[in-house]
């Protein structure tokens, strides 16, 4: 569930941030090299960093922008380096 959830949230805003690029894209006249360097990983950002913001300062319904309505949940298991 954890992989789920995790590459889900990875992948939604990085998906919106590919739209949102090509859609300024068209507004800026840029070239499509820099709309694919620039311009996508800088909308994913914003996105990202805008629905992570309002999942936790506003509501955790506002998850659901990622995808996924939780964020994943990492055990911790305790583990030590064995020593020598």
């Amino acid at each position: 569930m954890n992989l789920y959830a995790s590459l889900l949230r990875t992948g939604v805003p990085a998906a919106v941030g590919w739209l949102v690029a090509l859609g300024l894209r068209h507004g800026l006249s840029l070239d499509p090299s820099a709309v694919a360097g620039v311009l996508t990983p800088i909308a994913i950002f914003v996105y990202y960093g805008v629905s992570r913001f309002a999942e936790e300062h506003v509501s955790p319904r506002f998850g659901w922008l990622l995808g996924y309505a939780r964020p994943p949940k990492y055990e911790d298991p305790k583990r030590t380096l064995p020593m020598t």
